[in-house]
């Protein structure tokens, strides 16, 4: 039996003749191209924008839970992963594309913003009816435009700056709600580079002082700009991204639990596995077993 050392990772492989950087398709779509590849877990290699236009359904990325109805949009970020859950009464859109598709063109203009924050989008976002009318919209004019009869580059120049208006479209309404909440703080502008920076070097960079020092802050002030923008410890904030992507191993991979701790910068098995059980509340095994048994 082949050995699984790896999350199996779902790349971005349209089916042939199709050859653009972007596709889409609806939900029942995908449900006719394979009912079991639905409801398995997936690692994506590209980005993925999942849109609920009628029904609800719980969704798990990274291992958490999300309920969708109606106007619910998932942002799943290459690297992710993701299952559609196990309900079949809903429906909704998928925009897949390659992570550099998004990427500005060149241009001689410098007044324009040319490459949409992607980063800036939450994982789930709840759009307003009129709102969700308006993105479902752009949806299907993209689908309909990757069935253009036209040379390859002037279809992908179409549909890139139709996704670049769907992306910036998402950002105006975030950074609408955003504006009624609260201006953006310095606080949190430090808790975003910290948490792209944890997000590189988690797996050799486990202290707070380790990240303090590249960023050019003090571990207080660091701490404090992650207590306001989460409400955790920024220790805390690092030992769970560990533990994600231990769990993501664990279940998507046959390594051994060594290996893994071993990967993820722990020089002992056995401070590996105490981590593990006090952050999770179980041991690595458990977790595994656990899992394995509800996938």
């Amino acid at each position: 039996m082949k050995t699984n050392t790896d999350i199996e990772r779902l790349g971005y492989r349209p089916q042939a003749p199709y050859q653009l950087d972007l596709e889409v398709f609806s939900i029942a779509d995908l449900r006719q191209r394979g009912k079991e590849q639905v409801r398995m877990t997936h690692r994506y290699e590209f980005h993925t924008l999942v849109c609920v236009t009628q029904g609800t359904c719980t969704q798990v990325v990274d291992f958490k839970s999300i309920a969708c109805e109606p106007g619910s949009l998932l942002v799943l970020r290459a690297g992710q992963a993701h299952n559609y859950g196990q309900g079949e009464d809903w429906d909704g859109w998928n925009v897949l594309f390659r992570p550099e598709f998004a990427l500005p063109v060149s241009t001689a203009s410098h007044d324009l913003k040319l490459e949409p924050d992607l980063k800036s989008l939450p994982e789930h976002m709840v759009l307003s009816s009129p709102d969700l009318q308006r993105v479902t919209g752009l949806v299907q004019q993209m689908r309909e435009d990757t069935l253009i009869d036209a040379p390859h580059e002037d279809v992908h120049a179409l549909l890139r700056h139709q996704l670049y208006a769907l992306l910036t479209r998402l950002s105006i309404l975030q950074g609408g709600r955003q504006a009624k909440e609260a201006p953006v703080s310095r606080a949190l502008q430090r808790f975003k580079r910290f948490q792209q920076l944890v997000d590189e070097r988690f797996a050799q960079w486990h202290q707070v002082g380790d990240y303090a020092d590249p960023l050019g802050f003090t571990e207080k002030s660091l701490a404090r700009a992650v207590a306001a923008s989460t409400g955790t410890t920024a220790k805390a904030f690092i030992a769970a991204r560990i533990v994600l992507e231990a769990k993501r191993l664990l279940v998507h991979t046959d390594l051994a639990v060594a290996t893994i701790g071993d990967r993820l910068g722990f020089d002992e098995p056995t401070n590996f596995s105490k981590f593990f059980k006090r952050e999770a509340a179980c041991t690595p095994a458990e977790f595994r077993q656990s899992q394995r048994k509800t996938g």
